[in-house]
């Protein structure tokens, strides 16, 4: 049972908002992050950091986090995002939006590990949170299914690159997948090695 935020409770600390990100990474997609509340009271022993999960319980947690969360949000920042602002700022924002989306005054923020500043509120940037406390884990859930269900749905479009069973990450079969058809504009991420090297090699062929 992930417990650890219970020690921050207090009487001005009740609810508790856990946040995590999922595809820092990978070479091609965006990075999504999560936000997720749930009622100090609210326990469930299956919850736990995505990465420890299979991807069956991840779905299964998916739908019961966003139906017994008090309140959750999911956000983006796409590959030209992470290109402009690099991928930890790129984090940041993401993580800032998804928490926008949080509909219910909350008294604490716990981070898998990110500083945020956020206006009024304390946060708690928790090396591992995600694999110590209940909130954090189910954002990591919210953010990796989220990004996962992206990149499935990108596989669709670009089949000959294997993103449904990568999701973007650097394989083998992905730098295969780039070395023979080249970057997707607005897809991979021209600042990570090796599809800068894959522009930088174009550029001295012409």
């Amino acid at each position: 049972m992930l417990n650890k935020e219970k020690e921050f409770l207090s009487s001005s600390v009740k609810l508790i908002v856990g946040i995590d990100e999922a595809g820092r990474g990978p070479l091609a997609g965006p990075v999504f992050a999560a936000a997720a509340l749930f009622d100090a009271s609210f326990e469930d022993e299956l919850i736990n950091d995505s990465k420890k999960l299979t991807e069956k319980k991840r779905e299964a947690l998916f739908s019961l986090i966003k139906e017994k969360a008090l309140s959750f949000g999911i956000a983006s920042c796409s590959a030209e995002e992470i290109d402009k602002y690099n991928i930890y700022e790129a984090t940041k924002i993401a993580m800032k939006k998804a928490l926008e989306q949080i509909s219910i005054d909350y008294d604490l923020i716990i981070t898998d590990a990110m500083p945020l500043k956020i206006p009024g509120k304390n946060v708690i940037a928790m090396v591992k949170g995600d694999a110590q406390c209940m909130n954090v884990a189910a954002a990591s859930i919210l953010a990796k299914v989220s990004r996962d269900h992206y990149m499935e749905e990108l596989d669709k479009k670009y089949p000959e690159y294997g993103f449904a069973k990568h999701k973007g990450y650097g394989t083998k079969a992905h730098i295969e997948a780039l070395n023979k058809y080249g970057p997707i504009e607005g897809v991979h991420r021209k600042t990570f090695a090796p599809v800068k090297d894959f522009y930088k090699t174009q550029l001295k062929l012409f």
